[in-house]
């Protein structure tokens, strides 16, 4: 598979662009930044400021939360994408485990692309409604 389609399968897979068409999703493939990331290196912190998104090509990383590990994430999982939406602090750390190749995309590109295409954003307020909903019934059935 080429890089391209790589990225572009990857990026689709994301719940926050899986309504953007694969013009769309081109745009943003090319917005954003291929980079590499050495074991051990932490990529975000909790408590910090965020302003990119992360989509994971290669490589394996672990996320905590208060210290406590609460997840691994692989090729095609993604953290960061609220700090695309509203910049606010981490919610979590993720570190790498192995070493990793990252796509990402900075808020600033991120708003370039919603200026530029439009309607993007109309999709994009779709997906976060489907975020909000499933959140709002995870609250419930805990409750």
């Amino acid at each position: 598979m080429a890089r391209t389609d790589k990225k572009l399968e990857h990026l689709s897979n994301v719940r926050l662009f899986q309504a953007c068409n694969k013009k769309e999703l081109g745009l943003i493939a090319k917005r954003s930044d291929e980079i590499n990331m050495p074991a051990g290196r932490t990529i975000v912190q909790e408590g910090e400021s965020g302003y990119e998104f992360f989509l994971i090509l290669e490589g394996q990383a672990k996320v905590t939360k208060g210290g406590r590990k609460t997840a691994t994430l692989g090729p095609g999982q993604y953290f960061g994408e609220l700090a695309l939406l509203d910049g606010q602090v981490r919610s979590a750390s993720v570190v790498a485990e192995t070493d990793m190749e990252l796509l990402v995309l900075g808020r600033c590109e991120f708003t370039g692309i919603i200026d530029e295409v439009p309607s993007i954003a109309h999709k994009l307020l779709s997906a976060m409604s489907l975020r909000l909903r499933d959140a709002d019934a995870k609250a419930a059935a805990t409750h």
